[in-house]
């Protein structure tokens, strides 16, 4: 009997892209220093683990939840509560491992109401993890021994000796601890996409019908992912709890499952990477520019039906598809029109955010000075000339916008089309 050896060779690629990863978790906090940076990197580090593991139902899987905050939120709980038992000396446990403690009470529940959400799918399923984070929502509040009430519950991260001067105290090791476990379950949840449980959720989420009749349980692959998708929530609210030291009934509520799905949206369902990007956005447009205007939700309103209007894929795919005319060499093909509509998109945007930080401040902040800085110009809301201004600029940009998508539109097609008809070219 001969043994033949087969040689695989080495996915460069990937390999390149899990080593840039890699190099800008390590490289993030050097770069930005500033302020109150790093404690914002940790947020997103915490909410790319969110979202990726929200992904695994909606972008692999197909299954739209309403209440995905319920596995991040009491794996937080959980988290907090063995962080209070180690500083009381209870239960000796590192903090570098507390992370795992939220995830596997996030897979618990996962085990629990999942077999429950599991049993259905589409609509149906979504209006019942809704129904379930109303309920543990509503448990938050009337079991305060353990949820803390409307104060939630607190601890202190610094806990015992230092281990090789790791006390968790400054927000730099924070940071690392998150990113050390965002890299570790972003391996993770891509590995479950390579993996036939993976594929199989893929299969569901296309053809459910063909599945049953290969002969395979579909609500069984829903309910497998949704427990391994519980797991990497648990995770992220085990490290969200490190990060605060703070955990409130605000982290098992509705309005935080509906911000994860926005930010996953935004980001892109259909690419792995898209919640990546999204966290990225979504820290961005509610947590920085909140500090710049009180009208941040209007902002991120408006951005999200930007999105599903012209960009249902999310950013991620507009970031690939732009990738792929620049792989093709046909990239100057489409800047000349490019670079105008982006032109007069961005004066329009200009003249929308004056328009929108003045009547915000004549009708909400209208006992507030009337005059603001915008752009560095000092803006007086009670004169008819920054209004004008404001109706030009929206006027003309949209204007031109509408001028300029007929020839972007067209110059686009026409060098996809070409770029589909080489990849024909080459398979053939």
């Amino acid at each position: 009997m001969t043994t033949t050896l087969k040689y695989k060779p080495i996915n460069l690629t990937r390999w390149i892209i899990w080593g840039a990863f890699f190099i800008v978790l390590i490289i993030a906090p050097l770069i930005f220093n500033k302020g109150s940076s790093i404690s914002l990197l940790s947020q997103m580090g915490t909410i790319m683990i969110f979202g990726l593991s929200f992904n695994m139902l909606l972008g692999q899987g197909g299954m739209l939840s309403f209440g995905h905050a319920v596995y991040s939120g009491l794996g937080a709980f959980f988290a907090i509560h063995t962080m209070n038992l180690v500083t009381n000396g209870a239960f000796p446990f590192p903090i570098t491992m507390i992370p795992l403690i939220g995830g596997i009470a996030g897979m618990f529940f996962g085990v629990l109401f999942g077999y429950v959400t599991t049993k259905k799918s589409g609509t149906t399923f979504s209006m019942i993890t809704l129904g379930i984070v109303e309920l543990v929502s509503a448990c938050s509040l009337m079991f305060p021994s353990f949820f803390g009430g409307e104060g939630g519950i607190s601890t202190n991260r610094v806990i015992g000796q230092s281990f090789m001067g790791i006390t968790y105290g400054p927000q730099i090791q924070v940071y690392y601890l998150v990113a050390l476990w965002l890299f570790v379950s972003t391996i993770g949840m891509y590995a479950f996409t390579q993996t036939p449980l993976g594929r199989l959720a893929n299969a569901v989420r296309d053809n459910p019908e063909r599945v049953e009749f290969v002969g395979y349980d579909t609500q069984w692959v829903r309910y497998m992912t949704l427990i391994l998708s519980a797991f990497f929530a648990g995770i992220s609210g085990g490290l969200s709890a490190i990060n605060f030291e703070i955990v409130s009934a605000e982290n098992v509520s509705a309005a935080r499952s509906g911000l994860v799905l926005l930010f996953t949206f935004i980001g892109g369902i259909g690419f792995f990477f898209g919640p990546i990007l999204g966290a990225v956005l979504g820290v961005f447009l509610t947590v920085m520019l909140s500090d710049y205007t009180k009208a941040w939700q209007l902002y991120l309103g408006i951005f999200f039906i930007t999105i599903v209007m012209f960009a249902p894929g999310g950013m991620a795919s507009i970031l690939m598809m732009n990738l792929r005319v620049a792989k093709f060499g046909l990239y100057k093909r489409i800047w000349p029109a490019m670079w105008k509509i982006l032109l007069v998109s961005g004066v329009a945007l200009v003249g929308v955010i004056v328009a929108i930080e003045m009547l915000y401040q004549r009708t909400v902040d209208a006992t507030q000075d009337a005059v603001i800085n915008l752009f560095g110009v000092m803006v007086d809301t009670t004169q008819p000339v920054p209004w004008i201004v404001a109706l030009l600029l929206i006027a003309v940009g949209g204007f031109g916008f509408w001028r300029c998508k007929i020839v972007f539109k067209q110059k686009w097609g026409e060098v996809n089309t070409e770029i589909e008809e080489q990849m024909r070219r080459a398979q053939a």
